[in-house]
């Protein structure tokens, strides 16, 4: 699944760390997130949604076609 993670960190100017620190994770797990090589929980795409401001529908690209 795609997301937005690092074009919205980038735009608030914050570290990966920073940014894993607020939600609660490490900052591997941001990395694995902005590489696409792990997907986020429900939990934690609530948190950095939130985090962001957004809804997780504008963090995260769900691509039906990608769907199991």
């Amino acid at each position: 699944m795609d997301n937005r993670i690092s074009a919205l960190r980038k735009a608030r100017r914050i570290s990966q760390a920073e940014l894993a620190d607020a939600v609660g994770v490490t900052r591997q797990t941001i990395i694995s997130l902005e590489n696409g090589r792990y997907n986020a929980s429900l939990l934690l795409a609530h948190k950095i949604a939130r985090y962001f401001g957004l809804t997780i529908e504008d963090v995260f690209l769900f691509d039906e076609e990608d769907a199991p």
